[in-house]
């Protein structure tokens, strides 16, 4: 526990407290592409070193034995050729056999040993096993007329056994067997390991010390684009300017650039979205206040259809106090997540049809002729609230903003994948400069007029925003004087897409 004497330790605390930060820090360092970058550098450096010592020595002592396996094989069958030509198995009594008996093993340090085709040794140069039977795997080949060479890398010896050949029957009289040991080449392989060893130390030190700073300058981009980052975070937006050292930093730095600029582009239209609303909320508000005030500082004697219309003009600024709340509501449900959006298989003839029969006293007092025209059925996947609700905003806008006497066209139609609905009229048209900034919330083409047309300047907003929920796209064409046309490609199926 931290309390002493019913007191807090507190260097026990900061101990304790400094101990979780370096074990943080060492995590980190584990963590890190530095760390990694060093360790593959030394992994990759050192693993050839072993796998080049585990090789040379393993060639090495191959071919050491290979050689001693040969010259002691060609000895063993010269001296099995006498051995045979003097039928010394049965007399033994060449005194020059034994002396090159006894000079083969002293030269190679072995021991021979020979049998007779019973497999009763005959003669032994270390004369410890005379008249003793020996039967081996390697005698009963070489009994067989074959010469057998085994290595024992365990017990460091090389075993020859080779058969002894009448010359005059080729019959097999006997068997002559020669155990060498290979304690030379043992003693020299670990000469060559001791070397081989420091050689790899020295490899290790020089890696480490190489491989510190290199992954410290491949990692050095990274350091800097993380640092340019914060400096960003910590708002200093200007200065972030990227790093191009590397291709993948290029990369992270321009995505970060068009990421920053959208974050920046999103910031001001956020700013100017909460003051257009705050102004948009405003002037109603305004209104009301100074026709009450008006009607608070009138004598007792006013007609009563003087209250009235006052009444009725605040009327009418409440509901269009009230519109711009529900359409903000509208677009705020609009800017959720497809989780909220209810689709089901909907008939777009049928839905366009009783779209059209609400709007059409709204286009007569306009005195604007409204027509639909669908080319076949159509069924698809949809909500029908939000879709009826983007399309409704399209098509009163088309009327709202139409000449006296004037068209709305819509029409309806669809290929394998998609449905479209167009809606087309002939009224005052948007200007080329402003038809990029039409589905922004609250812009108004001419804001002048502003006021003389009701609306919230949220319709095209919502309408764009529907028709995004439902993966389909808005498009506008429009010519000042002559007219709009607004296309809505909607796909038949609706396909949530993978959240990642």
């Amino acid at each position: 526990m931290f309390i002493r004497n019913g007191a807090w330790d507190i260097t026990t605390i900061r101990t304790g407290k400094d101990e979780v930060i370096a074990v943080k820090r060492v995590l980190y360092f584990l963590k890190s592409l530095r760390f990694r970058i060093f360790l593959m550098i030394l992994i990759f450096g050192i693993a050839p070193g072993f796998v080049l010592r585990a090789g040379l020595l393993y060639a090495y002592e191959n071919r050491a034995v290979e050689v001693d396996e040969y010259e002691i094989s060609t000895q063993a069958k010269l001296l099995a050729a006498q051995i045979a030509a003097n039928n010394y198995l049965e007399k033994l009594s060449s005194d020059s056999i034994s002396a090159q008996m006894d000079q083969m093993s002293t030269i190679y340090d072995g021991r021979i040993i020979l049998i007779d085709n019973a497999f009763q040794i005959v003669a032994d140069t270390y004369e410890m096993d005379e008249g003793k039977l020996i039967v081996t795997e390697d005698v009963i080949s070489a009994c067989q007329g074959e010469t057998v060479l085994t290595y024992d890398s365990k017990y460091h010896y090389i075993e020859v056994t080779v058969p002894i050949i009448n010359t005059d029957s080729s019959e097999v009289i006997g068997m002559m067997l020669i155990s060498v040991s290979t304690d030379s080449i043992e003693l020299n392989l670990q000469y060559l390991r001791q070397w081989a060893m420091l050689i790899e130390l020295l490899l290790v030190v020089v890696i480490i010390i190489v491989s510190i700073p290199v992954s410290a300058r491949m990692t050095n981009p990274f350091t800097r684009l993380a640092r340019s980052m914060s400096d960003v975070q910590n708002g200093y937006e200007k200065d972030f300017e990227g790093v191009r050292t590397y291709s993948e930093t290029e990369q992270i730095s321009s995505a970060c650039g068009e990421m920053l600029q959208r974050l920046q582009t999103l910031d001001e239209t956020r700013q100017d979205f909460v003051s257009n609303v705050s102004h948009e909320l405003k002037t109603p508000l305004t209104s009301m206040k100074v026709l009450a005030d008006s009607l608070i500082g009138q004598e007792d004697d006013v007609p009563v259809e003087f209250y009235r219309e006052f009444m009725a003009d605040i009327g009418a600024e409440i509901d269009r106090e009230n519109q711009i709340i529900n359409d903000l509501l509208s677009l705020v449900k609009m800017d959720k997540t497809s989780a909220n959006i209810n689709i089901v298989s909907a008939d777009i003839n049928e839905m366009m049809e009783l779209l059209m029969k609400r709007l059409r006293p709204i286009a007569r007092k306009k005195n604007v002729n409204l027509v639909l025209e669908s080319y076949r059925p159509v069924t698809a996947e949809v909500d029908e609230v939000k879709l009826t609700l983007a399309l409704s905003n399209l098509i009163e806008n088309a009327i709202k903003y139409n000449h006296p006497d004037g068209w709305v066209h819509v029409s309806l139609n669809a290929d394998h994948q998609d449905f479209f609905v167009t809606v087309e009229d002939n009224g005052i048209g948007i200007p080329e400069e402003s038809q990029d900034q039409i589905f922004e919330r609250f812009y108004r083409v001419d804001k002048s007029h502003s006021n003389e047309i009701d609306g919230t300047g949220l319709g095209l907003a919502i309408a764009k925003s529907a028709v995004i929920l439902h993966r389909g796209a808005i498009r506008v064409h429009s010519v000042p004087g002559e007219g709009t046309t607004f296309t809505v490609r909607i796909p038949l199926k609706y396909s949530e897409r993978t959240k990642k």
